[in-house]
């Protein structure tokens, strides 16, 4: 049983990458579909799709490359389930520098740091991407 279906959804990305794979399969949830968009919008990832195969319904991230090299060049899972991570709109960091994005759980669904800091909206930090 997975415990924190977040991280081996992230896993699974970076892992697919490594070798170089067009399309990683995910199983489905709202939330992985959510942070799975944000990835999409912000140019991380080409685009998801869900499907549904026998019962079971997946996402099916189809993954970006400049050349040989993934566009994601790194992610960190930010809340872990022992340890959620909260933080208000003054004190989000910024990753590398603007250069990444974190993805923030907040009142008002699932959005970037820059999105929150916009709207003043705190919440959990879910992961860095960058």
């Amino acid at each position: 049983m997975i415990t924190d279906p977040i991280t081996d959804m992230l896993n699974r990305i970076r892992n697919a990458q490594a070798v170089s794979k067009e399309t990683v399969d995910v199983p489905f949830s709202k939330f992985k579909y959510g942070i799975a968009k944000i990835l999409e919008k912000n140019g991380f990832i080409l685009k998801v799709e869900k499907k549904s195969k026998k019962s079971k319904d997946t996402l099916e991230i189809t993954l970006k490359y400049n050349g040989k090299e993934g566009v994601v060049s790194g992610l960190r899972k930010v809340s872990k389930p022992g340890q959620k991570i909260y933080s208000d709109y003054l004190n989000l960091k910024r990753v590398k520098g603007g250069y990444g994005i974190a993805i923030i759980s907040t009142s008002k669904g699932l959005m970037t740091d820059k999105e929150a800091r916009n709207n003043k909206i705190g919440g959990e930090v879910i992961l860095e991407i960058w």
